[in-house]
């Protein structure tokens, strides 16, 4: 592979038909928008043009684009029956004990009742004890402040399913 050929992922993913892609695009974050934007921009030329435009993308999204995204994720502890993407970016709550999950169910539901959405974390490669302490510390944020917290936080994840999308596509 020269440096001028584009990545075998990237290429299967630029040629997908529209809505195959759409679809894709779509698993990876919830906002129609943000996946319409990737769409609108492709063929990429990089694997780092895509994360680019998804970062670019995310930054855009308003208020209500940003509810949407946040809307596909479930609560911390309890992962989607069915999808291994959520129970593999989880993993950490896998072996916590009843107590640290008692303890997340109840925070998860003050976070969201002060903000009015699930609370929302890169969670891949975190413990559990290290997420209940992000939701323990981000709960006493302004709501301007966690938004903010949540739309780098998409960032993230979504980067790390952008990538696991160019490995299968």
């Amino acid at each position: 592979m020269t440096s001028t050929s584009t990545p075998p992922g990237l290429a299967r993913f630029n040629a997908l038909e529209e809505p195959v892609a759409f679809a894709a695009l779509h698993e990876a974050c919830a906002s129609t928008a943000w996946a319409r934007r990737l769409l609108a921009a492709r063929p990429y030329r990089t694997a780092d043009d895509l994360y680019a435009a998804g970062d670019a993308a995310m930054a855009e999204l308003t208020t209500a684009d940003l509810e949407e995204a946040m809307a596909g994720h479930p609560p911390i502890g309890r992962p989607k029956p069915g999808d291994p993407a959520s129970a593999r970016e989880q993993r950490g709550m896998a072996g916590a004990s009843e107590q640290l999950r008692a303890e997340m169910l109840e925070l998860n539901l003050a976070y969201q009742e002060k903000f009015g959405h699930v609370f929302l974390i890169c969670a891949t490669g975190k413990t559990g004890e290290q997420m209940r302490d992000a939701v323990r510390e981000r709960i006493g944020n302004a709501p301007e402040e966690e938004r903010e917290i949540v739309r780098t936080e998409l960032g993230k994840i979504n980067r790390i399913r952008l990538a696991r999308l160019l490995d299968t596509a």
